[in-house]
């Protein structure tokens, strides 16, 4: 028996979010269905995929194998539909696209470039707001949104996860020490949100909310005082992969860090009516498998 394509959507999903409650809450749909659907493709198989513990999931050798191939093989099947469709046509237009000004910077930059060129009748117009924006006031067509998603009248494509971490700059823990457990962040200088107090619920265990001796209203201004030393932060992946490689920053508090929050989410959104919609599932089919989250 085959695989049906919306069971192997469902797959695709669990492996992004990175669980399938995030799946289902991302999708608006039932933890169960989201299961049912997993154990089905298991079952046709005869292969185990998903590892899954109380906290997370990871997949098994042959499930990464069966995973790329899927991801591969869907978006084949709809580009040959698209195709068909089109007649050729590539997309035209204008696409508004709204984000996080980190996730313009870090993510979405590097990739306008080789977008343009794959669709130059696509007129491509970017806006950044560090808070959730009404697409219809915003004149938006498409918004990429970090955390979970309450709107349901908003039709929402799960990018992925990005973990959070806890870091400072080298220098910063030259001259204050290494916190060795979160209740030493207390004795530190903490770099934080204004405006924003769920961004200041960092995810380590054995804590609630800090209050920032520094503030700032977007996450950019945040990486850029941390590597400047001002003290510690905590920031997502997206944004400061670069600088953890490169020893820019350093990752403290890591044995405390608890993974999988709401706040790893992203999403693209956009409402379900859209009249742009070629153009919107172009941008995303193209930046999501070069995302770096």
């Amino acid at each position: 028996m085959k695989c049906r394509s919306d069971d192997l959507e469902l797959l695709l999903a669990v492996v992004d979010c990175g669980g399938f409650s995030a799946a289902a809450d991302s999708l608006g749909i039932q933890v169960a269905r989201v299961s049912r659907a997993v154990n089905k493709v298991e079952k046709q198989l005869s292969v185990t995929l998903l590892n899954r513990t109380t906290r997370r999931i990871e997949l098994t050798a042959e499930g990464r194998t069966f995973v790329d191939n899927v991801r591969l093989g869907l978006q084949q099947i709809q580009q040959a539909e698209d195709d068909v469709i089109n007649r050729g046509a590539l997309p035209e237009g204008r696409l508004r696209v709204d984000a996080a000004s980190p996730f313009i910077f870090h993510q979405l930059i590097p990739l306008i470039e080789s977008f343009k060129a794959m669709y130059p009748a696509i007129e491509l117009e970017l806006s950044s707001n560090e808070v959730f924006v009404d697409l219809i006031e915003k004149k938006t067509d498409l918004a990429i949104r970090i955390g979970k998603l309450e709107d349901s009248t908003l039709h929402a494509r799960a990018l992925g996860r990005s973990p959070l971490y806890v870091v400072a700059s080298p220098a910063y823990l030259a001259k204050r020490g290494l916190p060795d457990s979160p209740q030493a962040l207390n004795q530190h200088d903490i770099i934080g949100f204004s405006g924003q107090e769920s961004l200041n619920k960092w995810p380590l265990k054995a804590i609630e909310s800090l209050t920032p001796t520094l503030a700032a209203t977007n996450g950019e201004s945040i990486r850029q005082l941390t590597l400047a030393g001002n003290g510690i932060a905590c920031l997502s992946n997206f944004m400061i992969q670069q600088d953890l490689e490169e020893g820019r920053l350093v990752s403290v508090l890591d044995d405390f860090r608890i993974g999988n929050t709401d706040r790893e989410l992203i999403n693209a959104v956009y409402y379900k009516t859209s009249s742009v919609a070629r153009r919107i599932s172009a941008f995303i089919d193209f930046i999501q498998p070069r995302l770096t989250l």
